[in-house]
């Protein structure tokens, strides 16, 4: 652009010589001047305030347009943009197999001190004695007035508490955010799932890590991201699992015993429905590992699954039902069961006299150890080792809990003849009840093998064949038969036909030197029902004495039987069983006459 001078030099000269005002000239020119900048500045005004105008109308015919297609629209949620969330920040919950909470987590808060920042430390340690009265006040002055520059006071705590603190008023409290564990069922299951605490933390966020059980069975898989919080489902009922423990607690007491353990399987799929093991913990409040002493006495200690025992005439089932597999018996083949039978040193006594013989049935039925020996006898100890290991009896079970290798089978050093003998009637060889329930399920469930698991499964498992389904049959009813007629009387259950096998074998001196006189291990192995068999249910008693006679009573037909008949009674219907009605009688109105 080129500006026109105030002064042009020409017009000036020119001026001058006709005697005019040169001033005159200057201020025309800046007159002219002003006015066309004047000029430009309008009309750029004017074309700025043309493009605001065109941009409202447009934004506002947007906004009406958008308005009016929404209007007309179906309502709809809406949906994130984006699939998945990358970053997972908590633990996943663990459910029963009917998606009830078994273990959850809670937002809380931590507390923590920075006793430089405290102007009055005496007062502040005071007051958090009066709302955490397991604080030592001693050691909090101690603390507080020390060259500590940071304190923790507490992992965890509630609102209550977190506001009770606030009212302190002191500076040099603080709180951090926390997640923690929650369990909002208390004991219940508590050996399956453990419990969990902190691993590293830090006053804005601590990991939660599990340290028992399925929590740390599966610890990887409940802090994996990529599963989005998705819930661990187990194979257990909670309402099984409660009347489960209620019963069993109820039978401990009852029968004045040490300890207890129950299991419930699915004997076709394997499925654990309710494990129990008595004493029990809290996992909420987790107590610390014994460090002395016999760890079977601590209430963490899993008598399900760690408790490896001699479980007695349970085990005469098996030792049937390899012999009618390999063709050498069959259920009426009349065993000798003339007593003492003799072996070296050793003698193999019966509980009474059974006569001179007995059918292979009755063996069962009457629980004679003699006629079961003289039957391992014919098996041999090479195939017995095998048939029990396919079983299942000579490694730890698979069970999806991290104490399951500690329940590892004691085999004998030496499988001889005589082993061969005592192991058919539940001596000589200790097992859990897990690995109990495995072996009954493997065997009655049609004779295929299972594994026994915590994790819900959508199928059924077809594991290797351990006998023929004839045998599988043969062995219901032999079972069924030791209810009606012989050692488990008192296991009937109305509406459910059971069948079982009762054990009560002598507990071992913890120094190993013999048995206690007064002191046993009683089991009994069910099935119901015997008829179409669905599940199996083991309950086993550590030192139980029933003391209503004149005689303290300890056999398992006295003091496991009625407990576990009264635990399928409470548990058959929650799983859905109905009660088989006997219509010998007519049903209905009859018409009779006077």
């Amino acid at each position: 652009m080129i500006r026109t001078p105030l002064r042009p030099l020409a017009r000036i000269l020119k001026a001058r010589e006709r005697g005019e005002d040169t001033h005159a000239i200057e201020a025309e020119n800046l007159r002219l001047r002003h006015e066309a900048m004047r000029d430009t500045s309008r009309l750029r005004a004017e074309g700025r305030l043309l493009v605001l105008g065109a941009m409202f109308a447009i934004a506002f015919g947007t906004i009406g347009m958008r308005m009016g297609a929404l209007a007309g629209s179906t309502p709809q949620e809406p949906q994130a943009a984006v699939r998945g969330n990358p970053i997972i920040g908590q633990r996943a919950d663990i459910t029963d197999r009917n998606g009830r909470i078994l273990a959850t987590n809670l937002q809380t808060y931590s507390l923590y001190a920075h006793p430089q920042d405290m102007v009055d430390p005496v007062y502040a340690a005071d007051e958090l004695v009066k709302i955490f009265p397991e604080l030592k006040l001693d050691k909090l002055l101690a603390d507080f007035s020390g060259a500590r520059k940071f304190l923790w006071i507490r992992r965890q705590i509630s609102p209550e508490q977190m506001q009770a603190v606030h009212d302190i008023g002191s500076t040099g409290l603080l709180f951090g955010p926390r997640e923690m564990r929650l369990y909002p069922n208390g004991a219940i299951a508590a050996h399956i799932l453990g419990g969990a605490s902190y691993g590293r933390e830090g006053v804005a966020s601590a990991e939660v890590i599990g340290v028992a059980g399925v929590e740390r069975e599966f610890d990887e898989l409940l802090r994996d991201p990529a599963r989005e919080g998705e819930p661990l489902a187990l194979s257990i009922d909670l309402t099984v699992q409660a009347a489960a423990e209620e019963v069993l607690a109820g039978g401990m007491s009852i029968m004045n015993a040490k300890g207890a353990a129950s299991v419930l399987m699915d004997l076709h799929s394997g499925e654990i429905i309710s494990m129990v093991s008595l004493p029990d913990f809290d996992p909420n409040n987790r107590p610390h590992v014994l460090t002395t002493g016999d760890q079977s006495d601590s209430p963490l200690f899993n008598r399900a699954v760690q408790g490896v025992y001699e479980l007695g005439s349970v085990f005469k089932i098996f030792a049937v039902a390899q012999a009618l597999e390999l063709g050498l018996i069959n259920p009426d083949t009349m065993i000798d069961t003339k007593g003492p039978l003799q072996w070296g040193r050793f003698k193999i006594r019966d509980f009474r006299n059974y006569g001179a013989q007995l059918s292979a049935m009755d063996v069962i039925v009457k629980s004679s150890n003699i006629g079961t020996a003289r039957i391992a006898m014919e098996i041999g100890a090479e195939r017995q080792q095998d048939f029990l290991t396919s079983l299942g009896f000579t490694k730890a079970t698979p069970v999806e809990l991290s104490e399951a290798p500690s329940g590892a089978p004691l085999l004998p050093r030496n499988w001889s003849e005589i082993s061969t003998m005592t192991i058919s009637y539940g001596h000589g060889l200790s097992s859990s009840p897990l690995h109990l329930a495995t072996g009954y399920a493997s065997l009655l469930n049609g004779g295929t093998r299972v594994e026994p698991t915590l994790i819900r499964r959508a199928t059924l498992q077809n594991g290797p064949r351990v006998v023929s389904e004839a045998v599988s049959t043969q062995a219901r009813d032999m079972l069924r038969q030791v209810v009606v007629r012989g050692t488990a009387s008192f296991g009937e259950v109305a509406g459910y036909e059971v069948g079982g096998k009762t054990g009560t074998a002598d507990k071992p001196k913890e120094n190993g030197g013999g048995y206690y006189d007064d002191k046993v291990i009683t089991t009994f192995a069910s099935v119901f029902p015997a008829n179409d068999p669905k599940y199996i249910l083991i309950v086993t008693f550590d030192e139980p004495s029933e003391n209503s006679g004149a005689e303290p009573r300890r056999t398992a037909g006295w003091t496991a039987v009625p407990v576990a008949a009264e635990m399928i009674r409470r548990t058959a219907p929650l799983l859905g069983l109905r009660p088989q009605v006997d219509t010998s009688e007519p049903i209905g109105v009859t018409l009779t006459s006077n």
